[in-house]
């Protein structure tokens, strides 16, 4: 992530500490007085844990002498201020990371809820920002998301990256609509060759300066114009949940090439989709689609651009038995102007795909009074021939401390999405006491 990223990131700290300061110090005269308690203060709720995650590859990397992907130290600090019409979060991570050697303090939120109406709601600051109704396959969800922590064992939550965003909701008899605001554009936290290896295919000979491992990207300037803007309109009707979407920014990874730094880089994208998720035959199914528009590419013809796409989901989930449950997805992507991008590309580019299929599975098991949960979910491309699977098993000894142990295992050819990944196959284990 580029420096300006981290430097935006501690700006928006500091200026969210500055007001949620002069908040506190003047709520006496903003807020009711039916929100505080009775030595006259407001209501906060105090909650984290502590966390201790250690994981590696379970077969041999040739490309690093490093089996290491996870040894890392955790204390989570979560804080919510309720007032009238006012909501403060903040929850914030403090990690001593062994595997690139550093501390930091990751911001996960640090927002103010504000109730301007009794029709509007507005959140602003650093947050993390879903929608959909894909099962770890996201079709309209153009938030950041980080497949590092994906991959190497950390708790699924991470998978969602946080991103500065000012979120509107307009409340109506016939519909809601979320509005969602990202300034800065923010990527998702991508495999760049770091923490986790794979094989790039070759490259043609006019790309051959581009760089090796790590890549190293160039990110759209931090102008608002570059900014991000993401809608959601959204009801029930007869028991179903409907939505709309629209999306506007950039492909979240960089998929293009910069001609003048010949960089991987961020293509302009709008994305339009729909989805209806409701009960199906004693289960919850779900359908979704989307249209990916790459503005830089209308007809196909650019090999230095990605294609436009159409993609589709449908889903299923029910439980087989008490505390079994099973979910089953369908995924597929089909290239736009596939003809006009193959008879572009040039010598020694290699030639993608004109759809790509994707299957997955989820099954959990809770035993032991529910204290015991069994889990696994399974991804499975036909085209391909690759995948990946995740086994994951939870034990709460009690209220307060949970183990978990688990495994990535990828495979399938060296060109494949997840075959690239299969010399990071590991196995991991993580302690938490929560509080």
């Amino acid at each position: 992530m580029k420096s300006s990223h981290t430097t935006g990131v501690i700006h928006f700290v500091i200026a969210f500490g500055i007001v949620a300061g002069l908040m506190f110090g003047v709520t006496d005269r903003v807020f009711a007085q039916d929100d505080w308690d009775e030595e006259g203060e407001a209501p906060v709720e105090i909650h984290g844990f502590v966390e201790g995650a250690m994981g590696g590859r379970v077969v041999d990397d040739p490309s690093t002498p490093d089996d290491a992907l996870l040894n890392e130290a955790r204390f989570r600090l979560d804080l919510a201020h309720y007032l009238d019409r006012t909501e403060l979060y903040f929850k914030g991570d403090f990690v001593a990371d062994g595997v690139s050697d550093d501390t930091r303090v990751d911001i996960r939120r640090a927002a103010v809820l504000l109730r301007l109406a009794d029709w509007l709601d507005v959140v602003a600051g650093r947050q993390v920002l879903t929608w959909g109704t894909g099962d770890l396959v996201f079709l309209n969800d153009l938030f950041a998301k980080d497949f590092v922590s994906f991959f190497v064992g950390r708790d699924d939550e991470f998978l969602k990256a946080p991103s500065n965003s000012l979120k509107a909701t307009v409340y109506t008899a016939a519909a809601n609509l979320d509005f969602v605001w990202t300034p800065t554009f923010t990527s998702d936290e991508f495999i760049n060759g770091e923490r986790l290896s794979f094989n790039r295919p070759p490259a043609p000979d006019s790309l051959a300066s581009m760089p090796a491992s790590p890549i190293v990207a160039s990110y759209p300037d931090g102008s608002w114009e570059n900014g991000e803007f993401a809608a959601r309109l959204y009801r029930r009707l007869k028991g179903y949940e409907l939505a709309a979407y629209a999306y506007a920014g950039f492909w979240k990874q960089p998929t293009a090439i910069d001609t003048t730094t010949m960089m991987p880089t961020f293509a302009e994208l709008t994305v339009f989709g729909a989805s209806a998720r409701g009960n199906l035959l004693g289960g919850i199914a779900n359908v979704e689609g989307a249209y990916y528009d790459s503005r830089e590419d209308a007809d196909g013809s650019d090999p230095l651009r990605p294609n436009s796409q159409a993609r589709g989901l449908v889903g299923y989930e029910r439980e087989l038995f008490s505390n079994f449950t099973t979910g089953l997805q369908y995924y597929g992507e089909w290239t736009v102007d596939y003809d006009s991008l193959v008879a572009n590309l040039p010598d020694g580019y290699p030639v993608p795909d004109d759809a790509r299929h994707l299957v997955t599975v989820r099954l959990t098991h809770r035993l032991m009074r529910q204290t015991l949960s069994l889990s696994l979910f399974g991804f499975y491309s036909p085209d391909d021939e690759d995948g990946h699977i995740r086994l994951a098993a939870t034990r709460d000894w009690n209220d307060t401390v949970a183990l978990t142990i688990g495994a990535n295992v990828m495979w399938g050819d060296s060109d494949s999405f997840f075959g690239q990944l299969e010399d990071n196959s590991n196995a991991y284990l993580r302690v938490r006491a929560s509080f």
